[in-house]
């Protein structure tokens, strides 16, 4: 076995390695950016290595770096994994020429199923199955475009080297594809450093299903059977299960039988997942589900194969690279129950899902409920050089229903603030009717917006509960620190790890009547003198309260005079960054005429893009956005007046 690793990863993916590492009794090294500098990995490791600056294309992609820093601290292995350099080949190379253990594929191994037109090729030939589309060398706009217009609409232009849902643009009709293939190629550019695509035919009923494989240094190779991950947001997984609900079995061997003969035909070693794409107009068919790529690497959504399995993949991981053999042979596997993650996100679903970053000020996990993956903690920070996930909630149960309920209810009782999340839009997925019946899609999400993403509006209880708490601080507003806790103390519901108000006075005789400001909201709320038990929070340094009701959601109140400005584009014209992130294009000119929903800045943050369109028809009266400038959220960007 391995006896000293470095992981060349951060955030939740490193603390998970960490923590089986520990297990097995293998020093652990990390590595961090300056962004990183108290992160938990950080923390965590027995050693850490700082290797530059906050960007990640000058710390965390620079494998030079990441080599110096295992040889400096004797670390016998690395570990890169998910993302960053987890599927580059000239990396893993590098590190086996330096005379240290890749805990990974082969080098050609993954060059083979890196470019996704080279590897479709390959699998046509091994006889798995593939999706009609376009995989030639030609890359002019004018033969992608003939192309896309011969395999018909709507069609998926996807990057040859791209992954993690970046680089991958859907085009419903021919005069929307130049625009979609330039935003792709310029994202496939920024992501992968290589701006080739393909094309492929938009099944559209379409599911995501994806099988974990696993091989060895000595010719085995197994299964470990399939995950759904079709609840997706713009190509980006939200919440993955295993197994797949209505598979049968004669489906799940065709498909597994299929993905290990994928892994066999590049002569596969370790961790690996092969990705499908089924037609579910008909439900789950042999015959209507083709090979869409391959990730080398683990998966962001591991956990759920471990959880019916009952194996840890990256023990196994450590294992082979060591030169084991897998620990178990194919017939010794088999799926017990049912297993849910949700991705638990730094995004505002209600501003479109935008990246939401700063300090961890008050966070609640549910860990006493489910297994919780996390890289940050109470605190800490969300940093916006890095993908916004905060942590991973998995759950396990026998059946599928007990399951979804079991992992509802952990989000919904999830508290994060002042930063954003979208813990209340996963438990209403969750709990969507059509979730639960396994009606699902891959424009399940897209398609149940307006259900899943209610108005931002605290229900009735949250006022109250609110002005109780208010009415309880001292005078003239001022947050008492010492309510908090006393409420905290006398709060009994372990069911939902908020403070509460439960009658508890202060000396002062309370308030009768607060005014309260809850967004564009101003109420005056009475107060009566027998309290009910409602949660709530405390938050002095800010003078605001925070509630909630088991619905995944922080409500924020303040009193009317503190209120905060924010906002995007403004009623008067005003544009304001609504992140920290770089300017990627300027689409308009100080003094142009701009029509309303026209695009005009775009940004870029957190591996996402955001375009910022004109409020009304009107004419830029001022412009402050110039192309690679980093800005702050609240930058006036631009201005826009009537005509």
């Amino acid at each position: 076995m391995i006896q000293s690793l470095l992981i060349a990863n951060r955030g939740e993916i490193a603390c998970r390695i960490i923590r089986t590492a520990r297990r097995l009794g293998v020093r652990t090294v990390a590595v961090y950016s300056d962004a990183d500098a108290k992160a938990l990995h950080v923390r965590e490791a027995d050693e850490a290595v700082h290797i530059g600056p906050s960007p990640a294309r000058e710390s965390y992609l620079v494998g030079d770096k990441i080599i110096a820093a295992a040889k400096a601290t004797g670390a016998e292995a690395i570990h890169p994994g998910y993302g960053f350099l987890s599927e580059n080949a000239d990396f893993a190379q590098a590190v086996i020429d330096a005379g240290l253990v890749w805990v990974g594929p082969k080098p050609s191994s993954i060059r083979a199923m890196g470019l996704k037109d080279a590897a479709k090729k390959l699998m046509d030939e091994a006889g798995v199955p593939t999706t009609p589309g376009y995989l030639g060398e030609d890359q002019a706009p004018e033969r992608l475009h003939r192309e896309a217009d011969r395999i018909g609409y709507p069609v998926l232009i996807k990057a040859v080297a791209g992954g993690g849902g970046k680089g991958m643009r859907r085009v419903n009709a021919s005069e929307e594809f130049q625009d979609m293939l330039l935003s792709c190629k310029r994202e496939a550019a920024a992501s992968f450093g290589d701006d080739r695509v393909l094309i492929e035919k938009y099944i559209l009923r379409p599911r995501h299903i994806e099988v974990q494989v696993f091989g060895d240094s000595h010719g085995n190779v197994v299964h470990l059977f399939e995950r759904d991950c079709s609840l997706q947001r713009r190509h980006q997984k939200v919440i993955e299960e295993a197994p797949a609900p209505g598979m049968d079995e004669a489906t799940r061997a065709a498909v597994c039988g299929a993905a290990v003969k994928a892994a066999q035909a590049v002569d596969y070693v370790g961790a690996g997942t092969i990705e499908f794409i089924a037609d579910a107009s008909e439900g789950l068919r042999a015959d209507r589900i083709w090979f869409m790529e391959m990730n080398t690497r683990l998966q962001v959504e591991h956990p759920v194969t471990e959880e019916i399995t009952g194996q840890d993949l990256v023990e196994w991981q450590l294992r082979v690279a060591s030169g084991e053999t897998l620990p178990l042979r194919q017939e010794e596997l088999r799926i017990d129950g049912w297993a849910m993650e949700a991705r638990l996100y730094a995004e505002d679903p209600n501003r479109e899902f935008l990246p939401s970053v700063g300090k961890l000020t008050h966070m609640v996990l549910p860990e006493h409920m489910v297994r919780v993956d996390t890289g940050v903690y109470e605190y800490g920070e969300v940093s916006p050089h890095y993908d916004p996930m905060i942590a991973k909630l998995i759950a396990h149960a026998d059946t599928r229903s007990a399951v979804i309920d079991k992992l509802a209810q952990a989000a919904e009782v999830t508290a994060v603030w002042p930063v954003k999340t979208n813990a209340g839009f996963l438990a209403r997925a969750l709990r969507h009717d059509d979730f639960q019946s396994g009606e699902i899609d891959t424009a399940f999400i897209p398609g149940r917006l307006d259900e899943l993403i209610p108005p931002n509006v605290p229900p009735e209880q949250c006022w109250k509960a609110a002005a109780m708490a208010f009415s309880l601080s001292a005078p003239g507003g001022e947050m008492a620190r010492q309510v908090g806790d006393s409420l905290a103390a006398m709060y009994e519901d372990q069911r939902t790890p908020w403070f509460a108000a439960k009658g508890f006075r202060l000396n002062a005789k309370p308030y009768d009547l607060i005014r309260l400001q809850s967004g564009s909201e101003i109420r005056e709320v009475s107060v009566p003198d027998a309290y009910a038990e409602l949660p709530a929070w405390v938050e002095p340094a800010r003078d605001v309260i925070l509630s909630g009701v088991n619905d995944g959601m922080v409500y924020t109140f303040t009193l009317p005079d503190a209120r905060g400005a924010g906002g995007e584009a403004a009623s008067d014209g005003t544009l304001l960054s609504p992140m920290p992130g770089r300017v990627i294009s300027v689409d308009t000119r100080q003094g142009d005429k701009v029509a309303k929903g026209q695009k005009l800045i775009t940004l870029e943050a957190m591996k996402m893009e955001h375009s910022l369109t004109a409020p009304f028809d009107g004419i830029v009266a001022e412009l402050n956005a110039a192309e690679g400038a980093q800005v702050t959220e609240g930058t006036l960007l631009a201005r826009i007046e009537k005509a």
